[in-house]
């Protein structure tokens, strides 16, 4: 624990005397820019729909976002470490027709049916973890041919067959309770809940201070005498889990097993990981600005729909959202160099 928390502190940046790290304007506008475009893209849309800002339609902002929302945690790990993920969007399609399909046709016990469909996505993630680490290839092309793997698997074992009435048990996390007037779903709770835990152990625990030190500067990392491959194997298995997970939320908000869902979420998710600050070269970002990222996306989403702007300049909005935070990041980069 003492060397990895000398290189994550050595791999930080220089200190003042304070022993604060200085902080430049172009990174405190990558910490504080995410919160800063919610609530500008907020006030934006409220000023243009009455129906923005109501209890009712933010619930549903949040409930369109839980599933890219929980697949961004995973990829937030990973990118992290300086990798990306191109599978997640395909491993969650897989684990949700392996769980309906198994209660649904195969009569197998709903929670176990859950289980085996989260497992899936850890399957899925470890082997992503293996092939990055034990072949050293390139995480884009190892989760480049995962996602093919995946799809491919998803359409066979499902028959290109939607699979509908599925058993209340993989559904519960589309229910609602309500606070006041306004219906919340148990998925959106689980997404906080899940967020939350992410940002202790990233922030307390000696494995999130390893996994910032790995995209920092993986020589120093090594030369601690931290293992490397078994660390990323981790991550990308821990991400895995969290695709299950997602896979889960995915049937529970459809109520059925698609094999075709997710088709664009692993690009949304990467969006979402952007736009909330996390630097694509690894090392630097916030699990919980992947949150602000994910709420960005959806705002934006709802309100352009709200407006009556066509879907079209939605994905134009989004796209020119991620090269300034691209931007950003890159500026902020090499002020610290």
């Amino acid at each position: 624990m003492g060397d990895a928390s000398i290189v994550a502190e050595r791999s930080a940046g220089p200190a003042t005397a304070e022993g604060r790290t200085p902080v430049s304007l172009a990174a405190l506008l990558a910490n504080l820019g995410p919160l800063l475009a919610l609530l500008l893209a907020m006030a934006f849309f409220a000023s243009r729909s009455d129906r923005f800002l109501t209890g009712a339609n933010l619930s549903l902002v949040i409930q369109q976002s839980m599933v890219v929302g929980v697949l961004a945690i995973g990829q937030t790990l990973i990118i992290l470490t300086a990798g990306i993920d191109l599978s997640c969007g395909a491993i969650m399609a897989l684990g949700g027709v392996v769980m309906a399909r198994l209660a649904v046709i195969n009569g197998v016990h709903p929670i176990l049916a859950i289980a085996l469909g989260v497992l899936t996505g850890a399957a899925f993630g470890a082997l992503n973890g293996v092939l990055v680490t034990n072949i050293q290839l390139p995480p884009f092309i190892v989760t480049l041919g995962t996602l093919n793997i995946a799809f491919a698997i998803t359409h066979i074992y499902s028959q290109n067959q939607t699979i509908t009435n599925v058993p209340a048990a993989l559904t519960f996390f589309g229910n609602t309770f309500r606070v006041g007037s306004t219906a919340i779903t148990y998925g959106t709770v689980l997404m906080f809940v899940l967020f939350g835990l992410t940002w202790f152990v990233l922030r307390y625990t000696a494995f999130g201070r390893h996994v910032y030190a790995v995209g920092n500067n993986p020589e120093a990392v090594r030369l601690a005498g931290i293992n490397i491959n078994l660390l990323l194997l981790l991550v990308y298995t821990a991400a895995g889990l969290l695709y299950g997970i997602a896979s889960l939320l995915s049937v529970a908000r459809t109520g059925v097993g698609d094999p075709n869902a997710g088709q664009t979420d692993n690009l949304a998710s990467i969006t979402a990981v952007v736009l909330g600050g996390t630097s694509l070269f690894g090392g630097r970002g916030k699990v919980l600005g992947t949150l602000v990222g994910v709420l960005i996306v959806g705002v934006f989403r709802n309100g352009l729909q709200l407006i009556g702007v066509e879907s079209v300049y939605q994905v134009l909005v989004t796209g020119i959202l991620v090269i300034l935070a691209v931007t950003v990041d890159q500026f902020a980069r090499r002020r610290q160099q």
